[in-house]
């Protein structure tokens, strides 16, 4: 699970596992494998870094 902030400025925690692509426009847009989609006010860097350090975290059992 990765936190990330809406367009709303309101914190929200996405399961970084269902992602299927982000898109880059003047803010980020995430499609889950159910086809919902989120804008966040973090930047596609961003967004993946934190699927990143999750996924570390996963395999390396350092929670």
């Amino acid at each position: 699970m990765i936190k990330l902030t809406g367009l709303n400025n309101k914190e929200f925690v996405l399961n970084a596992e269902v992602i299927e692509k982000i898109d880059i426009m003047p803010e980020t847009l995430i499609t889950l494998t159910n086809g919902k989609k989120y804008i966040v006010i973090e930047s596609t860097d961003e967004v993946i870094a934190e699927v990143i350090k999750y996924k570390n975290r996963i395999f390396t059992g350092k929670f």
